[in-house]
């Protein structure tokens, strides 16, 4: 909270407390359709890498920490089709989520099942912003994937 009791971050869209994190949203800027992270990630666990394809547009880059940037569908595609073809599964813990104007941040839990079947969990940050026709422009990952391919 602001010294004058507003909230510290006007901008900063926020449920009630004692709410669902996860809800559908429109932001502030014309009603935009906001990608809730639930629906991202409920998408990202089926483990279909075309799962994301009606998500993102055309000309769209995902960037998985600091590995080149993958850039439109097919590439996305290809590249999360790689990564899971290492995997059993994976599943998202949505731990927050906060949108402000077309971007969305969302923190979560990440628990891999590797081909040997070990679990493994990890901390994750993705970053997506939304153009106005809804389509995500750009998706960043921040996590570190060493854990689950530790011998």
């Amino acid at each position: 909270m602001g010294s004058n009791g507003s909230p510290a971050h006007p901008s900063v869209q926020r449920p009630n407390p004692g709410t669902d994190r996860r809800f559908n949203r429109m932001n502030d800027t014309g009603g935009t359709h906001m990608h809730t992270a639930r629906s991202i990630f409920q998408k990202v666990d089926t483990m279909d890498p075309h799962a994301l394809d009606e998500v993102f547009a055309e000309d769209a880059r995902m960037i998985f920490g600091n590995s080149e940037p993958l850039v439109g569908r097919e590439a996305i595609a290809a590249g999360c089709g790689t990564f899971m073809s290492t995997l059993q599964g994976l599943r998202h813990r949505i731990l927050n989520e906060w949108s402000v104007g077309a971007d969305t941040i969302a923190e979560t839990e990440v628990t891999y099942t590797r081909l040997d079947g070990k679990e493994i969990s990890i901390p994750g940050v993705s970053i997506w912003q939304v153009r106005d026709d809804g389509l995500i422009a750009e998706y960043r990952v921040f996590y570190d994937p060493a854990p689950v391919f530790a011998p």
